[in-house]
């Protein structure tokens, strides 16, 4: 007679057995004795969905593990430097000349070529403030010491408020450094939002409430691609200038993607895949958008990406490779 309890124990070592036999199915994508790729994942959209496509790719189509770790622009490029990450999807070189020098000059570091260019980046109004005469036409910096009542800091209505970039972002620094060099101290505090969201947040309550807003922002954005923004004029970018207190526009920049040199031995497929990697701002704003309609998350807008434009990447690997990516988008 078979009691409870040994059958029990015979139904515990079937489940063991059946588990045993399934552990080597899960997540078998990754093949045995290649290095876990780790590419950074900042804290903006279109940086993450490069990321987690890239990412796709690698773990899917070449058979690596791979890691997306959170960081900041700065700790990012410091951490290909060191080779505690891999793979930088997204540095705007001319926005942060001195970081990327130092990473290609220390030999740790690999520029693998544009991911998009056309960035921009700088100071910003909503356009119904000039339109409804509240701004002038043609608004500049110098400009804004007259106006700091239109944007009075609820906080503090001694001065007026700007919203500037984030913190471990780059551009941080920047607008502390171009606050100072324009007087703007004296009329404006500079508010830090606490995250991306936060920032767009900003933004959004503004525009939507026909209420005026001034800050930092970029493009291409879904913000940008939604609310009518002007651009607040700054002297030309000039290097010199640039390079000794920011006091100028910022460059139109390109994004490059930036590697470990150390990936070259581990991944040199993986890199063949990143040198041949190139979008554009159009797609950005098409990513972005698809986020802003559907809250999509960075790692399922990289998925839609993937399914949805498939004559664009599959021109970026191999064959044998693009096939196994669609097979794994299906599975």
């Amino acid at each position: 007679m078979i009691t409870k309890k040994k059958t029990g124990i015979k139904l515990l070592m079937i489940a063991l057995g059946v588990l045993l036999i399934l552990i080597p199915l899960v997540g078998c994508v990754a093949e045995e004795g290649k290095k876990t790729i780790r590419f950074a994942e900042c804290g903006w959209d279109t940086f993450g969905t490069a990321a987690h496509v890239a990412a796709f790719v690698a773990e899917h189509g070449y058979g690596y593990p791979t890691e997306l770790i959170p960081t900041d622009t700065v700790p990012g490029v410091i951490g290909i430097q060191e080779g505690d990450l891999d793979v930088y999807m997204e540095l705007g070189i001319a926005s942060m000349p001195e970081a990327y020098d130092k990473l290609i000059a220390s030999g740790q570091g690999i520029d693998l070529g544009l991911n998009f260019g056309g960035m921009k980046q700088g100071w910003l109004v909503p356009t119904y403030m000039i339109e409804d005469g509240d701004l002038p036409e043609g608004l500049s910096v110098f400009d804004l010491p007259d106006y700091w009542e239109l944007f009075k800091d609820p906080e503090d209505p001694t001065k007026g408020r700007y919203y500037g970039c984030l913190p471990g972002w780059a551009c941080q620094e920047t607008d502390m450094m171009q606050f100072e060099a324009w007087g703007l101290y004296e009329y404006y505090n500079l508010f830090i939002p606490g995250s991306d969201a936060a920032l767009a947040a900003s933004i959004v309550a503004a525009c939507e409430k026909h209420e005026p807003w001034l800050g930092f922002y970029w493009s291409p954005t879904w913000v940008l691609g939604m609310y009518d923004m002007t651009w607040i004029e700054m002297p030309p970018f000039d290097q010199e200038v640039w390079d000794t207190n920011r006091a100028c526009e910022y460059p139109i920049t390109n994004s490059n993607i930036i590697v470990n040199v150390g990936l070259l031995e581990s991944a040199p497929d993986v890199v063949e895949f990143l040198k041949k990697y190139e979008t554009d701002v159009e797609l950005m704003n098409e990513w972005m958008m698809y986020i802003r309609e559907t809250k999509a998350d960075t790692e399922e807008t990289a998925v839609w990406f993937l399914k949805n434009y498939e004559s664009l990447w599959t021109e970026w690997v191999p064959a044998d490779i693009a096939e196994k990516v669609k097979a794994a988008l299906v599975s």
